[in-house]
């Protein structure tokens, strides 16, 4: 969801990773609909191009998640709309995880905050905000 250009993308920025430690944690009530996403996934790359999507193009890849995103794909797991709210849900992880910070487990490096140029915040604590 997020490519490598001239800085790192998803992968590389450990997106993957946060989204893992986070459905063991906070995103807990999200492991149902992951791995029905997964398997609806799976199943429309092995029906429609005969393999897994790690394993198709970046132009496969693309047109697909075209589809996902605008809840285009209702076949097998795909019912009720639910390629729309899944694609939804984890670009949503994926940009918490790009663009937060590092102390919540993404975004090692301060990559996403370099890329834009901008320090990483200052934690104050507790009622402790400069006005």
């Amino acid at each position: 969801i997020i490519p490598s250009d001239g800085w790192p993308g998803g992968r590389e920025n450990g997106v993957v990773a946060f989204i893992d430690r986070q459905l063991d944690g906070p995103y807990r009530r999200f492991r149902g609909d992951y791995r029905r996403g997964l398997d609806a996934m799976t199943g429309t790359c092995l029906e429609k191009y005969r393999r897994r999507f790690e394993s198709l193009s970046a132009e496969e890849q693309t047109t697909l998640l075209g589809e996902m995103e605008s809840g285009g794909l209702q076949d097998g797991g795909w019912k009720e709309g639910f390629s729309k709210r899944f694609f939804e849900m984890v670009r949503s992880h994926a940009m918490q995880a790009y663009y937060g910070s590092p102390r919540h487990g993404g975004n090692p490096d301060y990559a996403s905050y370099r890329m834009m140029g901008i320090d990483y915040p200052p934690i104050l604590g507790q009622n402790r905000y400069r006005f």
